[in-house]
């Protein structure tokens, strides 16, 4: 998958986000929820993006950290606002399954650019 198939991917999701909690019900539970999920869940992308743009590897990595925890964050929420929307449990699942492929993907990149990060280290030490 390509850097800007996976930026796509991530601003869908986002987008998807933000058209479920539209459609939330506004009670407390649902507005504090919401809150948190909007931003993480656009952040995410936001940090892919910056990822794309890194300086070295490391600033990759570091970059890449962030989108992991974000993506992560997007994906509790949603199963919080799940749990207290289970009208909306058709709507949510397919965000939950896409934000588990998005960040799966993410921890493979994370894994490889530590080896790739390791093994230029190997070799400057030399």
């Amino acid at each position: 998958m390509t850097s800007k198939e996976l930026i796509s991917r991530f601003k869908a999701f986002a987008i998807n986000v933000a058209l479920i909690i539209k459609s939330l019900p506004k009670d407390s539970i649902n507005v504090a929820y919401s809150n948190q999920l909007i931003r993480s869940s656009s952040s995410a992308g936001a940090n892919y993006r910056a990822a794309c743009r890194a300086k070295s590897t490391a600033d990759f990595i570091n970059k890449l950290k962030i989108v992991e925890e974000e993506t992560d964050e997007s994906l509790y929420f949603l199963e919080l606002i799940e749990h207290f929307n289970p009208q909306l449990k058709e709507q949510i699942q397919p965000l939950l399954k896409e934000g588990n492929s998005l960040l799966a993907i993410i921890v493979k990149s994370l894994i490889t650019s530590k080896e790739k990060l390791r093994e230029k280290l190997k070799d400057i030490k030399k």
